[in-house]
């Protein structure tokens, strides 16, 4: 990944807060996010109550709905991270999945129609989901077939959220003209988290804690609970100098005159709002692009949506 171009607008050195890397284990279990393995049976909302369980907490979040019959990456958030979740919910996904069809069909003419699909889509829902039936457009980034045998085709998407797999290996089938079905489905990414990325199963959890609780070790519990501003790697960020923070946790919005530096953005994307030890204080929409913020000298930049760093 290439680095992100940075404005500099003031030199300075933050003084306020932490690292997020200097946490203790119970601030950590209090504001973090982990990133679970789903396994088949539960549903995501079950994820998060279990999560919930294990830590003693009282608020926790998914990101994403996965049917109890799908598998992979269920990041959850807990504690005053939960409201991230929302943010996550349109972040790219990646899935493995195995279509089976139901006719033989030629090789190179099952390769041609899948690369078709690559690009705008339109999907119309499935019955049974939790938005409105009609008919949308969702963008797929990449598809690549991983391995053919017989009927059986397994093959990668990287697409954008919203994207219903089982939908689409249905109308792969249809434009095939032999019909076509989801067979298995895993989740590999979910925006930032990866298989890779600290990938933990419920159990995982429960022993960390337990270690954590009852043995005063805490090294498995630290590798299970990232960081919140692990979740918004996504998301172009401002730094604020120190003297704007208290302003924005008491809900105002950001003035350029209390900008240090940004990432390159656009007007109307969400920004992450960084103190500059790199808490993440708040998000919130660009009202002007980065390049307009880094020429002007007065004016709001950026309308805040949520606050995470707590008031002081």
């Amino acid at each position: 990944m290439s680095e992100k171009q940075v404005f500099v607008k003031v030199e300075a050195e933050g003084e306020f807060g932490k690292s997020p890397e200097e946490r203790t284990t119970e601030e950590l279990i209090t504001y973090g996010v982990v990133n679970i393995d789903k396994q088949k049976g539960p549903t995501s909302h079950q994820i998060s109550d279990y999560v919930k369980k294990i830590l003693h907490l009282k608020k926790a979040g998914h990101s994403g709905t996965l049917d109890p019959g799908v598998t992979g990456v269920q990041p959850v958030a807990f504690g005053r991270a939960t409201r991230i979740t929302q943010f996550l919910l349109t972040a790219p996904k990646e899935y493995i999945t195995l279509m089976h069809l139901h006719k033989d069909i030629e090789e190179s003419v099952l390769r041609e129609k899948i690369n078709s699909f690559i690009g705008k889509i339109k999907q119309l829902p499935p019955v049974k989901s939790a938005v409105k039936r009609q008919e949308r457009v969702r963008e797929i980034y990449e598809l690549e077939i991983v391995e053919i045998k017989g009927r059986d085709v397994l093959f990668r998407v990287k697409c954008q959220a919203g994207t219903y797999i089982r939908k689409l290996c249905h109308d792969i089938g249809q434009e095939l003209g032999a019909g076509a079905q989801m067979a298995e489905l895993r989740r590999t990414q979910a925006g930032p988290f990866e298989e890779k990325d600290n990938l933990v199963t419920l159990n995982d959890l429960d022993d960390a804690y337990h270690f954590y609780k009852e043995e005063g070790n805490d090294k498995l519990l630290k590798h299970c609970i990232q960081n919140p501003e692990n979740a918004l790697k996504y998301l172009p960020k401002c730094w604020i100098l120190d003297t704007t923070i208290q302003s924005l946790t008491h809900g105002r919005d950001l003035g350029i005159p209390g900008i240090s530096k940004l990432e390159n953005f656009k007007k109307g994307q969400d920004i992450a709002i960084m103190t500059l030890k790199g808490e993440l204080v708040a998000i919130g929409e660009a009202l002007m692009s980065a390049v307009e913020v880094n020429t002007a000298k007065k004016g709001l930049a950026i309308k805040i949506k949520k606050v995470f760093l707590e008031a002081f």
